[in-house]
């Protein structure tokens, strides 16, 4: 009898915090979706409320925690761990799958801690373990059912520090400045609804990167920084420059390569961002929303499919994100005041409006172009739907669907034939839909579906069928 084979790591005991997932599933209050619960006036709270209720796993450290963040020093950590179900296709099905991560981090808010406003300072480490998915689906490393498989093992992340100016020419945050051992990946071509999935495409933007050799990963670290400017708070501009290094997301340098390739440092190069965008609030109920512009020029050495030789590659990516709708925000009435005459009627006062509500409905799109004679997938595309708050008493669930489509390069078809090859890689795409269910503050659970569609480009593989559950623990 053939049955589903699912695929764990023993090497670390940190797979168990899954159990902690799901057990708080179970044990969460049906409003749990919603703002934490305050206790009624006279009542004390349980200390296991308490910790229910409250934004760690860990909890307050006995309220150190609070003491440290009151002070500008703010410690955090998660847990990720995603269980994929191949159920039909790809190279080898029924199958299962099991990867995890866990970061932990240190920001430093320096205006508390010396005294220097806008200031910060963070830090973080990560640990990857977990079988790739795609050894059993065969897509490409663009396609990969699994965002969590480059750099895996502990790796040192970046390290930097960055100032805000509070104010300047009448505008708050004008002018940022950041540097140190960074990632661009963090700041350019920033897309919040697109994380909530799981395929490596639509999760991390793979298109820029995969399988055309930019780093745009997770796991890419460098000496540079950036620059940003918003004059307005429907504007803005920025640019960064960072060093190139080859083969830096390898996971045998533990992001530890801080001298740059260490075989031949000459081979080292430049590495340039440009972006610009728009971020206007549209109607009554200012539904906020970002179009951008953006370019990169990676500076290292690289051939064209017909052997050519450049210096550089470069690519340009469009984004458009747009809060559709958004769900009427709660308001809450002033307390009612005694009448001025006989002390027995009451006048109510104005109703006072709430902040604006996250629940609706947002639309996220993004598009990369690069030349294509020397980037494998010169066309890719994703668009995406997020709803949050969907269900009644739920209203921190999130439910999305997506699309990704790269194209391959019709260069490297006329090579391959010139070669004599007479297969080709054309296009490949994936479909998915997600419902993040927030049993806490601090874990969520994601049932998840993903349809890879002609796995690797080439048609020689059956379109996968993915089942799977993510989870998440913040400690």
């Amino acid at each position: 009898m053939n049955t589903t084979r699912i695929a764990i790591s023993h090497k670390s005991p940190i797979a168990h915090l899954a159990c902690l997932a799901l057990a708080l599933t179970a044990l969460a209050p049906l409003h749990a979706g919603t703002d934490t619960p305050q206790p009624r006036a006279g009542e004390k709270s349980s200390a296991f409320a308490t910790w229910l209720n409250g934004k760690y796993a860990t909890g307050t450290w006995f309220g150190l925690r609070e003491s440290l963040e009151s002070r500008g020093i703010d410690i955090y950590g998660s847990w990720k761990g995603t269980f994929y179900g191949l159920t039909g296709g790809g190279l080898d099905s029924p199958h299962g799958a099991f990867d995890e991560e866990l970061t932990l981090g240190l920001t430093l808010d320096l205006g508390k801690l010396a005294g220097i406003d806008g200031l910060t300072a963070q830090g973080s480490v990560r640990y990857r373990d977990g079988r790739s998915p795609n050894n059993y689906v065969g897509a490409s490393s663009t396609f990969n059912p699994s965002r969590y498989q480059s750099g895996q093992q502990w790796r040192l992340m970046p390290f930097y520090l960055t100032y805000t100016t509070p104010e300047l020419f009448g505008a708050k945050d004008f002018l940022t400045i950041s540097g140190g051992w960074q990632n661009a990946y963090m700041f350019f071509g920033d897309q919040p609804e697109s994380k909530l999935f799981t395929n490596n495409a639509i999760g991390t933007t793979k298109g820029i990167g995969g399988v055309n050799g930019f780093p745009w990963s997770s796991s890419y670290a460098a000496w540079g920084g950036y620059l940003k400017i918003r004059p307005v708070d429907w504007y803005y501009a920025m640019s960064g420059l960072y060093m190139a290094i080859p083969d830096a997301t390898n996971r045998l340098n533990h992001g530890l390569d801080l001298a740059g390739f260490a075989p031949n440092p000459n081979q080292n190069g430049l590495y340039f961002l440009a972006e610009t965008g728009f971020t206007p609030k549209i109607g009554p109920a200012k539904l906020p929303g970002k179009y951008a512009f953006g370019s990169i020029y990676w500076g290292l050495e690289n051939r064209s499919f017909y052997g050519q030789t450049y210096d550089q590659k470069y690519t340009f990516y469009w984004q458009a994100d747009q809060m559709l709708f958004r769900e009427p925000s709660a308001q809450t009435p002033a307390p009612t005041a005694k009448g001025p005459s006989d002390g027995k009627t009451f006048k109510e006062e104005p109703v006072e409006p709430a902040r604006l509500s996250e629940q609706g409905l947002y639309a996220f799109t993004f598009l990369n172009y690069a030349p294509q004679y020397d980037n494998a997938m010169p066309f890719y595309a994703h668009a995406g739907l997020v709803y949050k708050g969907l269900l009644p008493g739920r209203d921190k669930d999130q439910l999305g669907v997506a699309f990704g489509y790269g194209n391959y390069s019709f260069d490297k078809i006329v090579a391959e034939q010139d070669a004599g090859k007479s297969i080709h890689q054309t296009y490949e795409a994936v479909a998915e839909a997600d419902y993040r269910v927030q049993v806490t503050r601090f874990v969520y659970v994601q049932p998840f579906w993903q349809y890879i569609i002609r796995p690797n480009g080439a048609g020689l593989v059956q379109n996968a069928n993915i089942f799977g559950l993510h989870m998440c623990v913040t400690f």
